[in-house]
């Protein structure tokens, strides 16, 4: 874990194209490079769960609430910054009679019909990859070692079941690292995870209680507890925990194991949420332990940034600072 700060805030935020959202308890607000000496800024905003229901304040199912609004906040930020990054593009070529029907046709609405599109494919495909793939290929391996196939006469369920969860688990995050360590070979992903580093780097910065320069962001460190990387990292380990509580083949199919851990997502979520938290806030052995897995994945999905992102993630922080400290969790006294 890093080194402690003089506070804690509960100012967060997320990479966009480049440039970065920042959420504070106040406002959020979505910077965007639109030029050498330019940046964009607009804030956004969403009714969020606890807002409507008051029930999902309460620990556990907070976590839930917050997963769903980070995700609408990210989303709607991530369009935002498409359609300025689109906007402050250069135009070198003429578009082909495909993309000027597609412009006739959607208009100014494209980018984000073909955001709706992405993602809706890109959910089925997690799903699909990061569920049943792995529940397949355990049941697949079972036909060669007889120990992965459960024997009702040896009642075996339960070993089968231990079995199980680690494989599926083991193979979730080599999956998930995989897929990070190919998409960073991107140009384009490059940048985003160099924003990402702004990101954490300037939150440091703020936390540490020293000038919101340039100069002072790039000596922080850009590996930060309270990280969505960590907070996915933290929900695979968790996935191998609650797999120990689901049959390796309810009611004799296979098939219904990974419906029922979609189900119990939301008990994933909720401690996983509450675990960030507890990381965010102490830092102990215990803490750090449970943080280092996710500290770790962040060196791929985090980049030194350059000084014009960092210019970027100030002018997002600098926005959502709250006058009366709304934000401060914990003041360390270091």
């Amino acid at each position: 874990m890093s080194k402690q700060t003089k506070k804690i805030t509960s100012i967060g935020g997320s990479a966009l194209i480049e440039g970065i959202m920042m959420r504070g308890p106040k406002r959020s607000t979505v910077c965007v490079r639109t030029g050498k000496d330019e940046i964009y800024s607009e804030d956004v905003s969403i009714t969020t769960i606890p807002e409507k229901v008051k029930f999902f304040k309460l620990p556990f199912f907070r976590g839930v609430a917050g997963l769903i609004d980070s995700m609408r906040l990210s989303y709607k930020s991530l369009m935002l910054s498409a359609d300025k990054a689109i906007e402050s593009a250069e135009i070198e070529e003429e578009p082909s009679k495909f993309e000027q029907w597609l412009d006739e046709k959607f208009g100014d609405k494209l980018v984000k019909v073909l955001m709706v599109v992405a993602s809706i494919i890109g959910v089925a495909f997690a799903v699909g990859l990061f569920f049943f793939l792995p529940s397949f290929l355990f049941d697949l391996c079972s036909n060669f070692i007889p120990a992965f196939k459960v024997d009702e006469a040896a009642h075996n369920e339960e070993i089968v079941r231990l079995w199980k969860s680690v494989f599926e688990g083991v193979l979730k995050i080599a999956l998930f690292l995989g897929y990070i360590v190919v998409v960073s070979q991107l140009s384009d992903m490059k940048r985003v995870f160099m924003y990402h580093g702004a990101e954490h780097k300037t939150i440091f910065c703020y936390e540490n209680d020293e000038e919101l320069t340039v100069a002072n962001v790039k000596k922080q460190t850009r590996f930060h507890p309270r990280c969505g990387t960590s907070f996915m990292v933290i929900m695979l380990i968790l996935g191998i925990v609650v797999g120990l509580f689901v049959p390796a083949n309810p009611f004799g199919i296979g098939f219904l194991r990974p419906v029922f851990k979609i189900l119990l997502i939301p008990i994933t979520c909720g401690l996983g949420y509450e675990l960030i938290k507890i990381c965010g806030k102490h830092d102990n052995a215990f803490t750090r332990i449970i943080a280092a897995p996710g500290l770790w994945a962040q060196r791929i999905t985090t980049k030194e940034p350059d000084d014009s992102m960092i210019e970027v993630a100030i002018k997002a922080i600098t926005a959502v600072i709250p006058e009366d400290g709304s934000d401060i969790v914990k003041n360390c006294g270091c």
